[in-house]
């Protein structure tokens, strides 16, 4: 049931809504700006209404955790604050989108609709739907394309109508098209004649708090741990303007050179803020750009615009892909019989697999909602074909519930490069979940601070505590099996079959095989294969 709203008189000028959803910001708006700019046929402006639309049926397609519903709601109360600065406000608007819209239409005599383009499977039937009744009510829609740097359709159709499948195919063919659009400023000041002053007061369009909408939505607010990465516009741009300031560094960066579990992000930590709109990609870009100016610098794919490469590239690929988020039905993916092993999942979803580096990075994750792009490969791979041989999408679904920048397209391809399922198919390189975070943080400080169990013992068993004396385990205070598990797989062991398996898998796609549940039988490991695996 949607809620009613007292709508007030009709406006006799018109409105013009602006629909907010990803692109929470004022900065780099073209939607936004064309909703307060437009006119009616006489040369008045239409009055503005900014809504937000609260969907209760949006957990039924989208999954998400407190810590990004929390985000979310900083978002809109940061965005709230700046349109109340211009002379308006936020509408929330509770309801069904398909169901709220007519009411709107009719009682605020509604003109024009404006909303950023969504590429998203669910977004895409929505925006249809409202789009229809739109047309039935007389309203024009208005969309504009600023979530992407590029409009993914101009990329495709500049590859001769092709999606372009691997990234430097992707980095050639924007390399050929004009340059991307310069972003828009933020608005100072909005025309007088758009604003209404009459509803700013009015209650019945608040931006619930964070209790109230974690309540909303079946969760228990007492559960929230601290908040690392507040949400919202104003914190996306401090954010961004704080790593520009260090030159050198964005010059320097490489992704593969940070650290997936120091103490502290060793990157910028702006996808949550990308993921909601907070900040524009176009903006990012051009601040790069800006930055960089003419001093040397790393290159893509490992350097901050080859990061945002990597995004666009996972757009375009997602949106012209059917299934992109599933194996069935996918053109694009390698179709593994992968097991089902609710023990196995759960004990990765909660970090209790018995690697300490795998569980801190998922304890991390629960916690934070954030963790190094090289820590999801690390926790992905042993899901997937390195230990415990889980399907990709068993993972991108925890992934879509815990992570503040849970990225539909971006989720779903790089779950289907780690498992080697689409893009990557080097599946003997395997992550080891010991040597890999040895690299980095020789000590375990990064174990220690996420698994207090194991803060006693030594370096020298942080990685590997079942190797530790029983006379140690016990003066450390947590004996393995008891007060931190068992390791649930012997990763020595699996990884070998795997690799075999996904042998099979590649052979049996090649063939057009369809594939068929592995019950956990153990395959002699193709001794080829695995004389060729490497471990990071």
């Amino acid at each position: 049931m949607c809620m009613k709203y007292n709508m007030g008189t009709k406006n006799e000028f018109g409105t013009s809504v602006h629909w907010f959803r990803k692109g929470m910001r004022l900065h780099d708006n073209p939607a936004f700006k064309l909703a307060y700019e437009s006119k009616n046929s006489n040369g008045e402006y239409y009055k503005l209404k900014p809504i937000y639309i609260l969907d209760p049926y949006f957990r039924k397609y989208i999954r998400a955790g407190m810590n990004r519903w929390r985000f979310l709601q900083q978002s809109l109360v940061d965005l709230d604050l700046s349109l109340r600065k211009l002379g308006t406000r936020l509408y929330i608007i509770r309801g069904i989108p398909e169901e709220v819209f007519p009411d709107l239409f009719v009682k605020w005599n509604v003109k024009l609709l404006t909303f950023e383009l969504d590429t998203e499977p669910y977004a895409r039937k929505r925006d249809e739907q409202v789009e229809n009744l739109a047309r039935q009510h007389g309203v024009k829609v208005d969309q504009k394309v600023s979530h992407t740097i590029y409009n993914t359709e101009l990329v495709i159709r500049a590859n001769m109508g092709k999606v372009p499948m691997t990234y430097q195919k992707f980095v050639s063919v924007v390399g050929s098209m004009p340059p991307p659009r310069r972003p828009l400023p933020a608005p100072d000041k909005l025309p007088l004649e758009c604003l209404l002053d009459d509803d700013l007061k009015n209650h019945e369009f608040d931006v619930p708090t964070v209790d109230e909408l974690l309540t909303l939505k079946g969760f228990n607010p007492q559960d929230l741990k601290s908040c690392l990465y507040p949400g919202g516009e104003k914190e996306a741009l401090r954010r961004l303007e704080e790593c520009m300031k260090n030159k050198s560094w964005v010059c320097k960066f490489e992704k593969p050179n940070t650290s997936p579990n120091s103490l502290k992000p060793s990157t910028t930590v702006l996808s949550p803020y990308m993921k909601f709109g907070c900040l524009s990609a176009s903006h990012f870009y051009y601040r790069l750009i800006e930055t960089i100016g003419n001093s040397s610098h790393s290159k893509p794919p490992v350097s901050l615009i080859g990061q945002l490469y990597w995004r666009e590239f996972y757009y375009t690929v997602g949106a012209a892909t059917p299934n992109f988020d599933k194996m069935a039905g996918n053109s694009i993916c390698c179709q593994v019989p992968w097991d089902d092993n609710p023990e196995l999942l759960e004990a990765w979803t909660n970090g209790k697999t018995g690697y300490p580096f795998i569980d801190a990075i998922m304890r991390q994750l629960r916690h934070e909602g954030w963790i190094h792009h090289l820590a999801r490969h690390a926790v992905a791979c042993f899901l997937t074909r390195g230990d415990l041989w889980i399907s990709w999408e068993k993972g991108l679904a925890v992934f879509e519930e815990l992570l503040l920048d849970a990225d539909w397209s971006m989720n779903a391809g790089n779950w289907m490069w780690l498992s080697a399922s689409a893009f990557f198919h080097q599946f003997f390189r395997v992550y080891s979940p010991v040597a890999f975070g040895k690299k980095t943080d020789k000590s375990g400080d990064y174990i220690r601070k996420y698994i207090p169990e194991l803060t006693k013992y030594p370096d020298q068993y942080i990685y590997e505590p079942w190797l530790a004396p029983k006379a140690l385990q016990e003066r450390a205070g947590c004996m393995i099996g008891i007060h931190y598990p068992k390791r649930v797989v012997i990763h020595e062991d699996v990884y070998k079959n795997n690799i075999t398996k996904m042998s099979l898998a590649y052979k049996n796609n090649k063939a057009g095989k369809s594939p068929t549940k592995n019950s956990g039988d153990t395959l002699t490991p193709d001794k080829k294969v695995v004389k060729k695996a490497k471990f990071k």
